[in-house]
């Protein structure tokens, strides 16, 4: 792992580094005053992923008698006039501590520009690659200063698939995502064979010396990111913390039983979500794809919620039980919703122009069902949310002030840390939704 890298690999890295590096040292630098305060408050993000594009009109706001209604019906939750689907009868229980957008109204019907807009906030620019909300918030983490030095896991990771749609854009390598496929399992190559333990620190050295010599004073310095990437990955090999990633206590095998009842990887994502904001992670994405569903829907559903039902209840109770959930900030979300009108398929096909998103902790309330669509599900009643004050609310809701929110992109120009597009391709400072925030 430490080895000479060879020259096509390490060109890759450096091109891509060289490009980023330069606007990465100067992202969210408006925020930094706030690192102390965060690390204070140890507020987390988990963002549960639904990639595909989920039907939220069958999820979160039901049409119940209207022909676009479906066959699910809807159900009460815990949270006072609020119903969802029957089929999610212990995320249900959970409401008091979620809320639910159901006017979000985005621009892009493209899976891969779908996901890139929901995964940074931003629309896809090639003059502007921003990072992924995880990356940004390891960022953010990282200049604290103190905190990083106990810091031996990595500060964003993404558990049953790659982040969605987007990376660490131009903050760098440094701050992408830690990657893992079977959760409860040590990722790979993270254990050394013992006949390399003895060898591990001296390979470090001889990396490290030769590393040394390309360093420029430069700021984007290839050679260093490169560098950074090696050792964020020995931090991780000689950490006295990797038992998080396994599932071996009596504890976590009950746990078990109740987020992943049948196995399946994306309950067991959710129960290592929360292990490792317990250890101190930024960000935890948890991926449950399979979700584009033109064809028998219904049917395909049935299917799905099992898994994000047990999941995604078991997690949020356990957060709420524990205290952690005030230190936690919850975002349920895909790439865009689907259309009300059911097609000759019995599927739905790809609709941004209003649908729901879930979210809940920190400081962002339970129990509320933000904004209305009208009866047959195809247009905004009122509240309309744009993807900026979704942006916004979470990084109220993780305690970061939207006033501090001036960044500057990879061109040098400053930029809100949440925006909306506007016409003429420029954008505007968006405003987090106060209904929604404690």
């Amino acid at each position: 792992m430490f080895g000479i890298t060879n020259r096509r690999h390490f060109m890759k890295h450096a091109a891509g580094a060289a490009a980023m590096a330069v606007p990465g040292m100067n992202f969210i630098d408006g925020l930094r005053a706030q690192a102390a305060d965060l690390k204070k408050k140890n507020k987390s993000l988990i963002i549960l992923w639904m990639g595909g594009g989920p039907a939220t009109i069958d999820l979160w706001d039901m049409k119940p008698g209207s022909a676009n209604g479906g066959d699910h019906k809807p159900k009460s939750t815990a949270a006072s006039g609020v119903q969802i689907t029957e089929k999610l009868p212990k995320v249900g229980e959970q409401f008091k501590n979620l809320s639910i957008i159901r006017s979000l109204t985005t621009s892009e019907g493209d899976h891969n520009r779908g996901s890139y807009l929901m995964g940074t906030g931003r629309v896809l620019n090639p003059l502007s690659d921003f990072p992924h909300l995880g990356s940004a918030l390891s960022h953010h983490y990282a200049q604290d200063i103190e905190l990083m030095k106990n810091m031996d896991l990595p500060l964003f990771m993404s558990v049953g698939g790659l982040p969605g749609g987007a990376g660490a854009g131009f903050l760098g390598m440094k701050y992408s995502n830690f990657a893992i496929q079977n959760p409860g399992q040590p990722p790979e190559n993270v254990a050394p064979p013992r006949e390399l333990a003895g060898r591990l620190e001296r390979r470090k050295v001889l990396f490290d010396s030769l590393e040394g010599g390309l360093k420029t004073n430069a700021t984007a310095d290839a050679a260093q990111a490169h560098k950074d990437v090696y050792g964020k990955a020995l931090q991780l090999v000689t950490s006295s913390r990797n038992e998080v990633f396994e599932f071996k206590s009596a504890q976590d095998q009950a746990d078990l039983r109740r987020y992943a009842p049948t196995n399946d990887g994306f309950g067991r994502g959710c129960l290592l979500a929360r292990k490792l904001v317990d250890a101190g992670v930024a960000c935890v994405e948890v991926n449950l794809g399979g979700w584009d569903m033109h064809n028998g829907i219904f049917a395909a559903l049935d299917r799905r919620l099992p898994a994000l039902d047990a999941g995604m209840g078991a997690l949020t109770e356990d957060l709420a039980k524990t205290g952690k959930l005030k230190d936690t900030v919850i975002v349920w979300m895909g790439e865009f919703g689907r259309t009300p009108k059911i097609n000759a398929q019995g599927g739905r096909d790809h609709w941004p122009r209003c649908w729901s998103v879930v979210l809940g902790g920190g400081n962002i309330k339970g129990g509320i069902a933000y904004g209305s669509t009208n009866a047959d599900g195809t247009e905004v009643k009122d509240n309309p949310t744009k993807i900026g004050n979704l942006y916004a609310t979470i990084y109220a809701g993780l305690g970061i002030n939207e006033s501090h929110g001036d960044i500057r992109d990879n061109l040098g120009r400053p930029r809100p840390y949440a925006a909306n597009p506007i016409s003429g391709g420029g954008e505007e400072k968006a405003a987090p939704i106060k209904d929604l925030l404690s």
